[in-house]
């Protein structure tokens, strides 16, 4: 069997021989119609024994071994490209014998996974490892993330999927779950989970009916009277959450989480969404605003600190064009402030500003505060709007996200001193975006949407 060409270190003698004997596994379970359960959870022990630093040299491994051969589509192919005027029950039957034969032998083993307990929640951790093995290394294992994402799309359809919404009545297992991998906004304790889930919160998870007590994705809502623009009006640390006064007309989602790595790119987030919409409407009819309060994770570290070093070229925004943003009177004021409080020496306006921000004590002093309220909400508009991908998507994934499923922003949404959690001022200056959906539009997709999953809320 060929070596594989990784990008990586080439394994040991013995590593590369556990690799070739999982391979071999993975093969012999493909082949097999019904293959028995010890021989799936033999290749599941088996692969979990490779360190992960090697698991992309067995992700190339199958991708070479386990592929359709072209002398076993030749023939089906000339057959078919060589018939005319067949009559199509005939074309049919050609087709679907061309399909059989050019189904990938490596789907129909990871296939086979579903029919055991466990099954699916390995597949999601393997797909997860690709990811990451696409991420960082330069191996081209699209394929393989083509195939396992095709299967995941075709098993989280219709009866597969169900809602569930969260409250104190829920298990403790469940809400501990959700405290554990809540990564927007994590939790020190269960009693910040307990104020997340009070009259005015709502929190809804998606699960799968082959993983019924561990939800794929979930959501963490407050109900507000008007738009809240701020972290702090929804989180308050050691205390009862109150809200806003009166009837709310709101729905403000300030958390989403994927809770497993494996379904990234598969638009569950859109699924959840949608559907608990549907299900905060049918109790709560007065809301007609739903809108999320997102953090814009990047903005700092990667995206403006690079820029400020002159470190641009990815990027549709310059330095020079990133300085414009300040007003003379404004750059001004910034290096005098500076210079008196932190005796600094820096006359140019991006050292200045590189100093500012990298200290989160910034926030505290009211004439930095003055001075970088509007040039930074300008920036993050602009880096939310028009920094765009490859694939000419927003660069930042939240606004990617949203945006993508139908929300729009506008200048007044992006929220100056909105986070001031350190965490919240180290990732986004303390910025954070209303993403806000129309009634009209959510109507639109509603309809469309409606008979995807089973009313279980």
């Amino acid at each position: 069997m060929e070596r594989p060409k990784a990008d990586a270190n080439e394994p040991s003698r013995d590593s590369y021989k556990r690799i070739r004997r999982l391979a071999e596994v993975l093969d012999d379970i493909q082949g097999r119609q019904d293959p028995p359960a010890d021989l799936l959870l033999r290749f599941q022990a088996q692969y979990k024994e490779i360190p992960r630093e090697e698991r992309p040299w067995f992700f190339d491994v199958i991708l070479r071994r386990m592929e359709v051969q072209k002398d076993v589509i030749e023939e089906p192919l000339r057959v078919l490209l060589g018939t005319k005027d067949v009559d199509p029950i005939e074309w049919s039957r050609l087709l679907t014998q061309l399909r059989r034969k050019i189904e990938s032998p490596r789907m129909r083993a990871f296939r086979r996974f579903l029919n055991i307990s466990g099954g699916f929640k390995f597949l999601l951790d393997l797909r997860a490892d690709v990811l990451t093995a696409q991420r960082v290394g330069t191996l081209d294992l699209e394929p393989l993330d083509e195939e396992i994402s095709y299967l995941f799309n075709s098993w989280f359809q219709h009866g597969f999927l169900f809602l569930q919404e969260i409250t104190r009545d829920s298990s403790f297992r469940q809400i501990r779950f959700l405290k554990e991998h809540d990564m927007v906004h994590p939790m020190a304790s269960l009693e910040e989970m307990g104020n997340r889930l009070g009259e005015d919160r709502r929190c809804f998870a998606l699960y799968h009916r082959a993983m019924p007590d561990e939800p794929v994705v979930f959501i963490e809502a407050a109900l507000t009277r008007g738009m809240a623009r701020s972290l702090h009006e929804i989180i308050v640390e050691d205390t009862e959450p109150t809200g806003s006064k009166g009837t709310p007309d709101t729905a403000i989602f300030y958390s989403i989480n994927n809770t497993q790595n494996g379904l990234a790119g598969l638009g569950l987030g859109k699924v959840l969404i949608f559907q608990v919409v549907d299900a905060i409407k049918r109790d709560n009819p007065g809301i007609k605003t739903y809108s999320t309060l997102s953090p814009i994770p990047g903005f700092w570290r990667r995206y403006v600190k690079p820029i400020l070093r002159g470190e641009d070229r990815p990027f549709a925004m310059k330095r020079e064009r990133l300085q414009e943003f300040f007003p003379d009177k404004a750059q001004q004021a910034l290096i005098e402030h500076h210079k008196k409080v932190a005796g600094g020496r820096e006359h140019d306006l991006a050292s200045v500003l590189l100093d500012i921000l990298g200290d989160i004590g910034w926030i505290k002093d009211a004439v930095y505060t003055q001075w970088l309220k509007k040039p930074l909400t300008d920036i993050a508009y602009f880096y939310i709007t028009k920094e765009q991908n490859t694939q000419g998507k927003p660069l930042n994934p939240v606004a990617s996200f949203h945006m993508g499923n139908g929300a729009r922003v506008s200048p007044k949404n992006v929220n100056f001193g909105a986070n001031l959690f350190e965490r919240g001022l180290r990732g986004s200056c303390g910025l954070m975006v209303n993403y806000v959906y129309s009634e009209t539009w959510l109507q639109q997709i509603g309809r469309t949407m409606q008979s995807l999953l089973p009313r279980n809320v």
